[in-house]
């Protein structure tokens, strides 16, 4: 019986709900030392002195350090993130000269014990000369407005755009534009960013670091890289990690200067950030304006789309900036239109910088198409579904592009919408709005739909995979891959089993270390079961293959007659006769039996769904609740429902979180309101909403799993289906629009508007 589609446990859940994580705050190296960072209090001003000579003479610290005393090591401008960046808009690892967001790291102290270096940093003194900051996008994309970096001539990041002529909406009955915000959101993981390196002999030893990130072998990369050290001369370890939603990719400026701290001090030192350090240093997500236009005819066909983005990259342009390629990749969602163009612009403010964030420009493209739709519907007064249905895509189960150019590669939009309609009861849902609309009632009903297709994987590629037999018949496994939450040590342990017949609790899966794992790539994207866990499952299959080969000389047989069966080889026609694991266990000592992946996905693949959630909001306050979810959430052959399942409804939660609560803002002087917890509302286990899952599967044939990714999707589709609910649940008194997130505050003020 296949294990492959079962209902698994997760194997990795006991030692973290016992206290058996390893994570990085829970190493204790001998004479570790602790660093704690001076930040700016001020989103732009000029550095005109800093004053550390209280701070150095403090118990317990061993040193204060500012921007040049990493020159020695090489560090004073971090590599450009992408060469198509404004050239102008460069970052320090610690500021030089200027600051240019709160929380920017300015000065680094390493103190015996934490509390030490929080006592010291309140004895640094900064002299600011502040500067005009510029903390909105759109002002910031104004030819007249003030810049970010006063050198430069432009707050321009990057502009993109789609080929040829933009869609002419001349000849359409209806045309719809509207401003949409994708809000900026904090990743909020339940760790922060931690790291500890040792590199107290500096340069001509070898600098290792445990951090807590996506992928061990890009911070490698990327120290090796800064340090001007060979690969081999680093070593980066990654284990348990307390979530990262894509903010984790990459490594940050405080956790790069740590070497050259180590060496410094001559001590292991380790860097653990508070709370609201995160809040305002852990790059934030989304930050995108829309303005969006919609035409067609008054039958309900969409014939035209423009969407044109102002994307804020925050202070130092990272993964932010570039995010609007992803939003016009993805610009027509599941829809047939004829014409549509897409144009953007990345501008610097004096924010938190702009990283990847759960779906990573996306979910901005279809928030974007998706309220385009029902606004669309509610001008040529026809229903949503209706609409939407009219205008898919057809089913199809070989690659097509779409209007931009974008390779899709199976699908069947209708079906997903046709079952999550009738899952909901959309006929008697919308019959008991009209009911309690009619009688008066106070609390509205809404009902918001979303259909929407993501890319995942994108760009394909390979990943490092590989199982060996050892000595005691058990199996390792070695993954390039970095869980934070996904399951993978259960998912390629059930991969490996089912190919090589070794029980689970037979098989070791290893990921994290770059000496133990010669190479690998960050989890992102939504990737790891289509490319990782099919590298997994391709070194299984070679490895029964070798090991058929091994069998074939103990039974002195031919190659080509020995069968495997049951996790036994034997000649055909005679299982009396066979060879288990454990037997070829005996000779891998002198001779190793193992092997290597050498699967490489040659596109991406493209999930895709449609949500139908349910609201009520209570026309006196604007509180919303969620009173149904369901979710028809298509990522090809599910390989695990559980895990599917948990990432489902983790998507859900954050997809609710934007559409009704989460926010972080800024004064106009650039000064974080929301950097901390109780004024920045994340999302809690109170506050999840429950959710009704419709299996579908449609299988992908860009790898042998048929698998598409599903990390990201629950978000994707509930974002847009929770706001089109609220918008929806209003719109018998006349409100058209309420802007994310829909708190009681917003949506009461819709009402009042409305009514006036």
């Amino acid at each position: 019986m296949s294990i492959l589609g079962t209902r698994v446990l997760r194997r990795e859940d006991s030692a973290l709900l016992t206290g058996g994580g390893g994570y990085v705050d829970n190493l204790h190296p001998d004479g570790v030392v602790h660093v704690t960072y001076v930040t700016a209090t001020v989103a732009h001003a000029r550095i005109a002195s800093i004053d550390t000579s209280e701070a150095l003479a403090a118990p317990g610290v061993l040193g204060v350090f500012l921007a040049d005393d990493l020159l020695p090591f090489g560090l004073e401008w971090q590599p450009a993130p992408n060469p198509a960046f404004n050239k102008a808009m460069r970052r320090p690892y610690l500021a030089r000269d200027e600051v240019r967001f709160v929380g920017e790291p300015v000065v680094a102290i390493v103190t015996e014990h934490p509390y030490q270096g929080e006592d010291a940093a309140d004895l640094v003194i900064v002299d600011y000369e502040t500067l005009p900051p510029v903390v909105d996008p759109e002002a910031s994309a104004a030819d007249d407005g003030v810049l970010a970096y006063p050198g430069s001539e432009t707050n321009l990041v990057l502009a993109l755009r789609t080929k040829g002529d933009p869609a002419d909406f001349s000849g359409c009955e209806v045309v719809v534009s509207t401003r949409l915000v994708n809000q900026r959101l904090a990743a909020a993981p339940i760790e922060g960013r931690t790291a500890l390196c040792n590199w107290v002999d500096g340069p001509g030893s070898r600098l290792v670091q445990w951090a807590s990130c996506q992928g061990s072998h890009p911070v490698r990369d990327a120290l090796a890289k800064a340090y001007g050290l060979e690969a081999d001369q680093v070593r980066v370890v990654t284990a348990d990690v307390g979530g990262s939603f894509g903010a984790k990719q990459g490594t940050y400026a405080e956790e790069m200067v740590l070497g050259a701290l180590s060496a410094l001090v001559g001590r292991p030192v380790r860097w653990t950030e508070t709370r609201s350090a995160n809040m305002v240093g852990l790059g934030h997500g989304r930050a995108q304006v829309q303005h969006v236009t919609i035409g067609g005819s008054r039958d309900g066909e969409v014939t035209h789309y423009h969407l044109d983005v102002i994307q804020d990259s925050g202070a130092y342009p990272s993964m932010g900036a570039v995010l609007p390629a992803m939003t016009r990749t993805m610009l027509t969602g599941v829809y047939d239109i004829p014409q549509a163009s897409f144009t953007s612009k990345s501008v610097a403010t004096n924010t938190t910088p702009v990283v990847s964030y759960r779906g990573a420009g996306r979910p901005e493209a279809t928030a974007a198409i998706e309220r385009a739709i029902d606004m669309f519907a509610a001008e040529v007064g026809l229903d949503p579904a209706y609409v939407r249905r009219r205008n898919l895509l057809p089913p199809f189960d070989e690659p097509i592009r779409t209007v931009v150019g974008t390779p899709y590669d199976s699908g069947d939009y209708h079906k997903a919408l046709d079952l999550a309609l009738e899952s909901a009861g959309y006929a008697e849902l919308r019959a008991d709005q009209q009911r309690r609309r009619a009688a008066g009632d106070k609390v509205a009903v809404g009902i918001g739909l979303c259909v929407y297709v993501e890319i995942t994987a994108y760009g394909g590629g390979g990943e490092y995979g590989s199982v060996d037999l050892r000595p005691d018949g058990t199996l390792w496994v070695r993954t390039g891959s970095s869980p934070f939450g996904q399951g993978h040590y259960t998912s390629w342990a059930m991969l490996v089993s089912e190919r090589t017949g070794v029980p689970m609790d037979r098989i070791e899966v290893f990921h994290g270390d770059t000496d133990v794992v010669p190479e690998g790539g960050n989890t992102s994207g939504s990737r790891s079961l289509q490319i990782a866990g099919a590298a997994v499952n391709d070194a299984s299959l070679r490895l029964v293959e070798h090991a058929r080969a091994r069998a074939a000389d103990l039974l002195e047989a031919s190659f080509d007659d020995i069968v495997f069966d049951e996790g036994r080889f034997h000649v055909a026609g005679v299982p009396s006769r066979s060879v288990s694991w454990e037997i070829l266990a005996e000779g891998v000592d002198d001779e190793p039996l193992g092997a290597l992946s050498e699967f490489k996905a040659t596109q991406a693949t493209f999930p895709f769904g449609a949500h139908v959630c349910v609201v009520e909001v209570d026309l006196e306050t604007g509180k919303v609740r969620i009173v149904r979810h369901i979710a028809v959430d298509d990522a090809g052959v599910i390989l695990n429902p559980l895990l599917v399942e948990g990432q489902v409804h983790g998507g859900l939660a954050q997809g609710a979180a934007q559409a009704l609560q989460e926010e972080f803002r800024y004064d106009a002087d650039g000064n974080p309101l929301t950097a901390n917890f109780l004024d920045y509302y994340v999302i809690s286990a109170a506050d999840v909403p429950s959710f009704e899952r419709v299996a579908m599967e449609t299988p992908t044939p860009i790898n042998p799993l048929g698998a598409k990714g599903i990390g990201e999707s629950g978000t994707i589709g509930a974002t847009p289906a929770v706001q089109n609910a609220v918008v929806d649940a209003l719109a018998h008194l006349g409100v058209r629009h309420v802007d994310m997130p829909c708190t009681p505050e917003r949506v009461w003020q819709a009402i009042q508007e409305a009514r006036d």
